[in-house]
């Protein structure tokens, strides 16, 4: 009988589910709103109880979007707050694992097939070297995946989305300057993700002398990617060109010749528009290193679920250890 591992994705809105098989393959996967639960072990036991059989699953694996610091986990854009050990009870599991949700993601990179990758530009990926993954959606998420001295690779688990947002030109100094007196702080996260995008559109309809007429990212994009409202434009253009500044600082901290992965529930749905967008030019424009940037591969990873790659591989390094 084939025994399955329940993985979960939880991200600030919206919480994925599925079971995994010895394939590595996730198995009915479901997405659920966060807010239609008060915590991850009832929707768990709806998902589960939807399941043929009622499967009951013996090891959890879960990826989150929060700083992972001991058995209570307050994710940073969704009001739950849960513990580990108690939902670990409360599912009957006999053994449950929690990482944050890009260090998930950085542990599916090496196992990503062609087809759920889309190249945005750079030369082929060094052997060997570090790997950077970031990516906005509720919040912007950033990770990496280093080599050990043994040959092993190290998923990181970072906080890097709240690092301060840089401009790079004079019109991104007054959109930031404007988002600083509304915000204490303006993190790259501030700027680079579903709430970030409506920032950046009131930011420039402030700056513009219009009236902020939209105030969700799916109108402000399609509006913007259409080409049909101006300011929606030039937040869209300002959105790809600061991911582009963002992963460009990522890589040279890192030295990730090893290639940059962009990922979240965003930028999938755009690929096209992305491609194209400058993200790329503004990814290499970093003065003197342009030549070292412009070497370093990037791809847009468009596979519907890579955190759950990631928690089926993290589940087969446990069982190999």
């Amino acid at each position: 009988m084939t025994e399955f591992v329940l993985v979960a994705d939880i991200g600030g809105t919206h919480a994925r589910f599925a079971l995994v098989g010895a394939d590595g393959e996730a198995i009915n996967p479901v997405v659920l709103r966060c807010a239609d639960y008060e915590g991850p072990a009832p929707a768990i036991k709806a998902y589960l109880a939807d399941q043929a059989g009622g499967a009951a699953p013996r090891r959890g694996a879960f990826a989150v979007a929060s700083v992972i610091d001991g058995d209570r986990i307050e994710l940073t854009n969704c009001p739950w707050r849960f513990s580990i050990e108690t939902t670990r009870q409360a599912l009957g599991l006999e053994r449950l694992e929690v990482i944050n949700d890009f260090t998930a993601v950085a542990l599916s990179v090496r196992h990503l097939k062609p087809g759920h990758l889309v190249a945005v530009g750079g030369g082929a990926a060094r052997p060997g070297s570090p790997v950077a993954v970031l990516g906005p959606g509720t919040g912007l998420g950033v990770s990496a995946l280093v080599p050990s001295a043994s040959g092993e690779w190290i998923a990181l688990d970072t906080e890097g989305g709240h690092v301060t947002m840089a401009a790079a030109t004079e019109r991104e100094a007054r959109i930031l300057e404007r988002l600083r007196g509304q915000f204490d702080h303006v993190s790259a996260e501030r700027v680079l993700s579903g709430q970030g995008l409506v920032n950046l559109y009131q930011a420039i309809a402030a700056l513009s002398g219009h009236q902020a007429v939209f105030s969700t990212p799916d109108v402000i994009s399609k509006r913007g990617l259409d080409g049909s409202c101006p300011i929606s434009r030039e937040a869209m253009e300002t959105f790809f060109a600061m991911l582009g500044t963002v992963a460009g600082n990522l890589a040279l901290s890192l030295g990730a010749k090893g290639g940059v992965f962009v990922a979240g529930g965003i930028l999938p749905r755009m690929a096209d528009a992305f491609r194209l967008s400058s993200f790329r030019t503004r990814f290499e424009a970093h003065g003197r290193f342009q030549p070292y940037l412009a070497g370093i591969p990037t791809w847009l990873i468009v596979h519907p679920l890579p955190a759950f790659v990631g928690l089926a591989e993290l589940v087969r390094d446990r069982e190999s250890a």
